[in-house]
C-alpha cells in the first residue's frame, strides 16, 4: 500500500509540473511567424556538406630568386687564383641566371668582378673587371641579351671573407651576380 501512495504522489507531482496554462496564439499569427521565420533562415545548400568540394587553392607564387631551394638563389662564381675563366662546377648555376634572364626580358643585373687582396689595387680592379666580363659572356652566349648586364669591378674593396689565408682568399675571388631592385 505504500508503494501505491508513493506511485500516486508522485504521478500527482508529475502532472502537476507539466500541467501549465498556455494560451493557444491566433492562427494567422502562427503563420506569419512561421513566414518570417523562413525568410531569415539561411537557404540549405544544394548538396550535402560531405560531398562539397573544397575551393581550388591557388598557388603561391615562390620568387626563384630568393627561394632557397632555387639554383637562383645562389649569386657567386668563384675563381681560381690569378684567374678568369668559369670553372666547370659553375657552369650550372651560369647556364640558370643566363635563362631567367633570357625568360624575364625585363630583368637586369651587376656582375661584380671580386679579387682577393693580394696584388696590387689596379692589377685586382683590371682582374675584377675580366672575371665579371668572363661570366657576362657566358651568359650572353647562353641567350642572356647584353641590354640586360653590366658589368663592374670591385678589386679587393668588397671581401666576402674577412681573413689574411687560402680559406678567406677563395671566398673573395669571384663574381657576384645582383639583380636590380636588390
Amino acid at each position: 500500500m505504500k508503494k501505491a501512495l508513493l506511485s500516486m504522489l508522485l504521478v500527482s507531482l508529475l502532472s502537476a509540473c507539466a500541467s501549465k496554462d498556455v494560451k493557444e496564439a491566433p492562427k494567422a499569427a502562427v503563420e506569419d511567424r512561421t513566414v518570417t521565420q523562413a525568410a531569415k533562415a539561411p537557404s540549405a545548400p544544394s548538396a550535402p556538406a560531405a560531398e562539397a568540394t573544397p575551393a581550388p587553392r591557388t598557388a603561391i607564387a615562390v620568387n626563384p630568386l630568393t627561394d632557397p631551394g632555387s639554383i637562383l638563389s645562389k649569386r657567386s662564381i668563384y675563381f681560381d687564383f690569378d684567374k678568369f675563366d668559369v670553372k666547370p662546377e659553375f657552369t650550372a648555376l651560369v647556364e640558370a641566371h643566363a635563362k631567367y634572364l633570357q625568360q624575364h626580358g625585363d630583368a637586369k643585373v651587376t656582375l661584380q668582378g671580386n679579387t682577393d687582396e693580394r696584388g696590387s689595387r689596379e692589377y685586382n680592379l683590371a682582374l675584377g673587371q675580366r672575371r665579371a666580363e668572363s661570366v657576362k659572356k657566358a651568359m650572353h652566349v647562353l641567350g642572356a641579351a647584353d641590354k640586360q648586364m653590366e658589368t663592374v669591378s670591385l678589386g679587393e674593396e668588397k671581401p666576402k671573407a674577412e681573413g689574411h689565408d687560402e680559406a678567406a682568399w677563395a671566398q673573395n675571388r669571384r663574381t657576384d651576380v645582383i639583380y636590380a631592385g636588390e
